[in-house]
């Protein structure tokens, strides 16, 4: 599987994903990525640095002129931690800094590039995102708001990596008597 393939079409999926899903300024987009699966292997086996770079950089193109933060999940080995800007944690006062650099075997490939392509990089245990991509089912769905919502934007592939989608909504609380705003 070639770089450039891969780089094609995540852009292709990423203007899918900020069309279906209107972002707005100051939101925050958390990303799980298994590079072993976008090259056809199995999740946490066959990490890829360099596809790990090829999808840091396409994602920061995309989200970085829509204000968008990211948030890429780290592997289990650092307990699903997050690489985010220095600057989101001093924005939101629940986020705190965790004590870990990711490396491409201990944190995974995506997670080992945003932290060398962020410009303040920070991990964190822990984030409530608007919104979700996971390639290669890395299981975000801990990262996301209440109530997560499935979103179906046409393509569910990137190379060998199955992948997801989902934004958030506010909460419905109440009984029949009730008005929503949305």
């Amino acid at each position: 599987m070639a770089e450039s393939k891969i780089k094609k079409d995540l852009k292709e999926i990423l203007d899918n994903f900020i069309e279906e899903v209107k972002l707005n300024p100051g939101d925050i987009l958390v990303v799980g990525c298994s590079t072993s699966e976008i090259i056809g292997g199995i999740i946490g086996k066959s990490s890829a640095y360099s596809f790990g770079e090829t999808v840091v950089k396409t994602f920061i193109d995309k989200f970085k002129p829509l204000q968008v933060y990211l948030a890429f999940q780290c592997c289990e080995h650092l307990n699903r931690a997050l690489v985010v800007e220095e600057e989101l944690v001093r924005k939101n006062n629940y986020l705190e800094t965790v004590c870990a650099v990711p490396q491409e075997k201990a944190g995974g490939s995506a997670a080992s590039a945003a932290y060398k392509f962020f410009d303040n990089p920070v991990l964190v245990e822990f984030i409530k995102a608007d919104a979700g991509i996971d390639i290669g089912d890395t299981f975000i769905g801990m990262h996301l708001k209440h109530v997560a919502v499935p979103v179906r934007i046409g393509i569910d592939k990137l190379g060998g990596a199955h992948v997801t989608f989902a934004k958030t909504r506010h909460k419905y609380i109440g009984g029949e008597r009730t008005k929503y705003s949305n």
